[in-house]
């Protein structure tokens, strides 16, 4: 009986693994048209967090595969190096094969549970095929050009080409909407000769809107074009606005909203034309945005590899109020920040680890409705010891030893969370005039009520747990008390019946583990009286259970949150006639 080669044995194993892990991946994600179309929006949350989870669950499965290989060699060197050369040439004929490296990596360190410096030879820490983008033979998008058409001619074309299967509640008037609004904010563009549009052929699908992604030029200018179509569940689609400005499409591709479902089938190549767009998105942002999340982590390392060999600063301690459930560091040259799960946590934190690492879980396979920073996990990451100062390797050595290791030479982060720098909004009010204040508190506000709308209660409202984005946007990022906003008990405070009992300083009343209290949030929440009272003029509501109590009751019944990445003065009136 004829043997089989080992080498090839376990290359095809990865390989058929991955593609068995991406037609999955893409029968998901080519389901959004239809959820879509009936508006199935429990559905749609369902696929999301299904999609997310199908990685590991993938990876696992071939880990399990190799282990039962009836071979000595899955544990030697030789064995990884070869099966390496052999599954890059099986993957050199896909359309994305930097996703299959990816795959290969969380495999083999799986498998052989090693850290982030490993031998290249037997991985692809260093891409083979970085920079080499696999290009579509018809092209990834359809180029309109206002010289032949006309604007609304141009339009026009663009409706004929995405047919969905609903028809437009308003077709003229949604056309007429966007022939203004373009008129309007980009006059400048229309004074050039040669004008188009190039929009990509694939729709890009999230919560409630299914986004036609594009981009406009004029001579050496280019400027986003994004249509946001929304089905008014009445069996019609509408375009909600037309976006063409930097801002408004960067917070729709937002390191603190959901993945879209696109069916991307040349990943590199929707990247390029992704960062046209928006070149100071960074490309492992880029990749996490279209669900390739775990691909991010990889752009990311490699990306954080080389920033460190350009830079010589230090990791500091982050800027802030310390965490009593994690231990927070910077490098001040990059935007990032590592988050470490404390040893012991606070006496007042009634949570351990394993708690910890499920509402983080929780976190990314929820929709984040723009209030939640997406995170990254990592497992065993090391970093050069001279490159931390002093001062961290101290908070590291006294409340991480459990997930840190420090040598001579390097620091290990046996499990860390890597998340986007914001300005806690605790310090960004201490430094704002009176308008920003104002704006912050009525961003803080939204957060919270925005959050609460999909289902999660924050827990930990103080104001040190949010953090400004560069938009001017508060974003949540404490997750250790979050929870199902369902799973809460909203109580109004008992009246005391004595006065030795509005006197006394523990609760007189029985308090269960699930309740809360809302008339206590004012002052806790806000002790600056002046900040307080701005607050209460915009966001007073919050303070009464009924306010709560009447969101749990429509989301058991089944309400599903608007979710819109940019103004609501951007929207376009539905008025017909």
């Amino acid at each position: 009986m004829m043997s089989i080669d080992p080498i090839l044995q376990g290359a095809d194993l990865i390989f058929y693994g991955f593609s068995e892990y991406r037609s999955r991946f893409t029968e998901i994600t080519r389901g959004a048209s239809q959820r879509f179309m009936d508006a199935d929006w429990a559905a749609v949350q369902e696929s999301a967090a299904e999609r997310i989870n199908l990685y590991d669950q993938s990876v696992h499965q071939v880990i399990k595969r190799l282990a039962a290989l009836n071979t000595d060699l899955v544990d030697q060197h030789s064995f990884w190096n070869e099966v390496c050369q052999r599954y890059a040439e099986l993957i050199s004929y896909r359309t994305d094969p930097e996703l299959a490296e990816t795959f290969y990596n969380s495999v083999y360190r799986g498998f052989c549970r090693i850290t982030s410096d490993n031998d290249s030879e037997c991985d692809f820490t260093l891409s083979r095929f970085s920079g080499f983008a696999v290009h579509s033979p018809g092209g990834i998008y359809r180029t309109y050009s206002l010289h032949k058409k006309g604007l609304m001619g141009l339009i026009n074309q663009l409706f004929d080409d995405f047919s969905f299967d609903l028809p437009w509640e308003y077709r003229r008037r949604d056309i007429c909407y966007i022939a203004r609004t373009l008129k309007q904010e980009m006059v400048d563009f229309f004074q050039e000769k040669k004008v188009h549009v190039d929009i990509l052929k694939w729709v890009f699908y999230r919560n409630k809107s299914a986004c036609l992604i594009g981009r406009i030029t004029a001579g050496q200018r280019v400027q986003p074009f994004v249509l946001p179509v929304l089905n008014n569940e009445q069996g019609a689609l509408y375009v909600d606005t037309l976006l063409c400005d930097n801002d408004s499409v960067s917070q729709l591709f937002s390191f603190s909203r959901a993945y879209f479902m696109v069916d991307a089938r040349y990943p590199s190549e929707c990247m390029t034309f992704l960062q046209s767009l928006l070149p100071d998105k960074p490309l492992w942002e880029m990749y996490s945005f279209i669900g390739c999340y775990h691909h991010g982590k990889t752009v990311f390392y490699r990306d954080f590899l080389t920033h460190l060999e350009a830079s010589s600063d230090q990791f500091v301690i982050a800027p802030g109020v310390r965490g009593l459930v994690m231990s927070v560091f910077t490098l001040p040259s990059l935007n990032i920040v590592f988050k470490l799960i404390r040893d012991r946590c606070a006496l007042s934190k009634n949570v351990n680890r394993r708690h910890i690492q499920d509402r983080y879980r929780l976190v990314k396979v929820h929709d984040r409705v723009g209030r939640m920073a997406d995170t990254q996990e990592f497992f065993n990451l090391k970093m050069p010891r001279y490159r931390f100062s002093e001062s961290l390797l101290a908070e590291l050595r006294s409340q991480t030893k459990n997930c840190v290791d420090i040598t001579d030479k390097y620091v290990l982060l046996k499990h860390v969370y890597v998340e986007r720098r914001m300005t806690p909004l605790n310090i960004f009010l201490q430094k704002a005039d009176e308008r920003a204040k104002q704006q912050a508190l009525e961003e803080y506000g939204n957060a919270i009520k925005q959050l609460a709308a999909a289902n999660i209660f924050p827990g930990d409202m103080l104001l040190k747990n949010f953090g400004v984005t560069r938009h001017g946007r508060v974003v949540f990022y404490d997750y250790d008390e979050i929870c199902y906003l369902t799973e809460c008990r909203f109580r109004r405070l008992p009246k005391p019946l004595y006065p030795e009992q509005e006197m006394a300083c523990d609760p007189w009343f029985s308090v269960g583990p699930d309740d809360v209290f809302p008339e206590e949030w004012p002052v806790f929440l806000l002790p600056d009286k002046s900040l307080r009272r701005i607050f209460e003029t915009m966001h007073g509501d919050m303070f009464s259970c009924d306010f709560w109590q009447n969101l749990q009751q429509k989301i058991r019944e089944g309400c599903v949150v608007d979710v819109f990445s940019y103004r609501k003065d951007k929207r376009f009136s539905r008025r017909i006639g």
